[in-house]
């Protein structure tokens, strides 16, 4: 529903915000409850006046102020470690470096602080706080795991060697080879790469949409890409997974580079902008907007609905096959504004349709049939900005047609998007609109941020006035 997957695909920035966050509120709870149980009982624990009067209230402000910028802009990973030295780099080098900071600002600045004691007492007790926060946040990144959110799910292009080498290798569990296409295979025995290998394995005469849409694919590993023929490659770009080149020679040099697994320098040769907590944010405002927007136009649904009932009967909504995020189908919800009679449904509909219903002219004029996607929107299928979808059989067609097509998968598909505030609503029956659609289409993949879906989201109140639909 969340599409937290995507959110974690190429690194775990969301995860370790929402970990530093909670590091300093503890921190602030811990420091609370220490101030007022050191002198009082657990019943003056409701008391905030104990702790705003305490020798510890301007120490604490500044201890939290100063630990939550430094866990920000000390150099760190965008991946999350579990181990005890990152525990001791992150969190405890942090508390000492904080506590001593906030006492050199005591100290300039002289602020009334009675040193004591109970400091020490405090610092033990934030340490052992830390402690089980760390412990608790390695149980969750694990179960994040198990549940195959924090997880990147792979097929291996290389050569048989090359595939061997990185399968022997003891990478994290967010790592999951699901299938691998194999370069040489005319060369290799089948039976001795089926003993080796214990996942499904590819030619590359293998139909990769079908490949990419059964497994839930959302990397592409290309080992030593420099030696991959070209054809293959193209091939592989042509889809919207994040690709990425995976360098296995001995003799680089590492030194200020980022590595796979600290040991593979690699690069991306595809990348989608859709993930860490952009992404997220973009996930809520799409959850909000579309509980907003179902409420204001229910009334709108319920008459239209109505009309439906009353000029041709059951069903009211119509569902079908579309492709969503890297290749993926999903049913779309959309109201009926077709007859019922037999047709050919990969037909377009097109302005004068003898198909239409008479109710289906208006709603289809003002996207009125498209207001149920909002519950596609809450599922988790679609996004309220995004390209708009196809149906599969479409999409199979002009990607034989145009090389960049299904790069449109990148994201969620859209209730409205940057083609269709530009112009470019409804049917394309020409190939020429459909190309110029894509090119729309990937524009935004391109350049996608937060602001520019708002902006689309209010230019679309204009372009249903401007832009007729069909």
């Amino acid at each position: 529903m969340f599409r937290l997957e995507k959110v974690f695909q190429n690194d775990d920035y969301g995860f370790l915000i929402f970990y530093k966050v909670t590091k300093t509120i503890q921190l602030l709870i811990s420091s609370y409850v220490f101030v007022i149980l050191s002198d009082n009982s657990i019943f003056e624990l409701a008391q905030y006046e104990i702790f705003k009067k305490s020798n510890y209230f301007i120490y604490t402000i500044l201890l939290l102020v100063t630990f939550f910028i430094s866990s920000f802009f000390l150099k760190n990973s965008k991946e999350y470690k579990s181990n005890f030295i990152s525990f001791l780099r992150q969190d405890i080098l942090i508390i000492f470096v904080s506590n001593i900071f906030v006492f050199a600002i005591i100290f300039i600045l002289s602020i009334d602080f009675v040193l004591e004691i109970k400091i020490i007492y405090l610092l033990i007790f934030q340490i052992i706080i830390l402690s089980l926060n760390k412990i608790y946040f390695n149980n969750l990144y694990r179960k994040l795991i198990d549940k195959n959110i924090i997880q990147k799910n792979i097929m291996l292009v290389g050569t048989y060697n090359d595939v061997k080498k990185i399968i022997s290798e003891k990478f994290a569990k967010i790592y999951i080879f699901k299938c691998c296409l194999i370069t040489d295979i005319e060369n290799i025995n089948l039976k001795l790469i089926k003993s080796e290998i214990k996942f499904p394995i590819f030619n590359t005469n293998e139909d990769l949409r079908s490949i990419l849409e059964y497994h839930f694919l959302g990397q592409i590993w290309v080992l030593n890409g420099n030696k991959i023929d070209k054809s293959i490659l193209s091939k592989i770009f042509r889809y919207s997974v994040d690709t990425l080149n995976i360098k296995l020679e001995d003799d680089q040099n590492f030194k200020g580079k980022k590595l796979l697994e600290d040991k593979y320098d690699f690069e991306f040769y595809e990348k989608s902008r859709f993930y860490g907590i952009n992404l997220f944010f973009k996930i809520i405002i799409d959850k909000i907007f579309s509980i907003i927007f179902l409420m204001i136009a229910s009334p709108i649904l319920i008459i239209s609905m109505l009309i439906i009932y009353i000029e041709d009967g059951y069903p009211l909504l119509f569902t079908q096959n579309r492709t969503g995020w890297d290749g993926r189908r999903f049913k779309i919800y959309k109201l009926r504004s077709l007859k019922k009679i037999t047709f050919d449904k990969t037909v377009q509909v097109t302005k004068n349709d003898e198909r239409l219903l008479k109710i289906g002219k208006i709603i289809r004029r003002f996207s009125i049939d498209e207001l149920p996607q909002f519950i596609n929107v809450l599922k988790g299928d679609m996004s309220i900005v995004g390209p708009r979808p196809h149906m599969v059989e479409h999409d199979i067609h002009y990607s034989s047609i145009f090389d960049n097509f299904l790069k449109r998968h990148k994201c969620n598909p859209g209730l409205t998007g940057w083609a269709q505030v530009n112009g470019l609503r409804g049917a394309t029956p020409k190939s020429e609109l459909m190309k110029k659609r894509m090119e729309y289409d990937l524009w935004y993949l391109n350049n996608w941020t937060i602001w520019l879906d708002i902006y689309i989201i209010f230019k679309t109140f204009y372009a249903l006035i401007k832009y007729k639909g069909d």
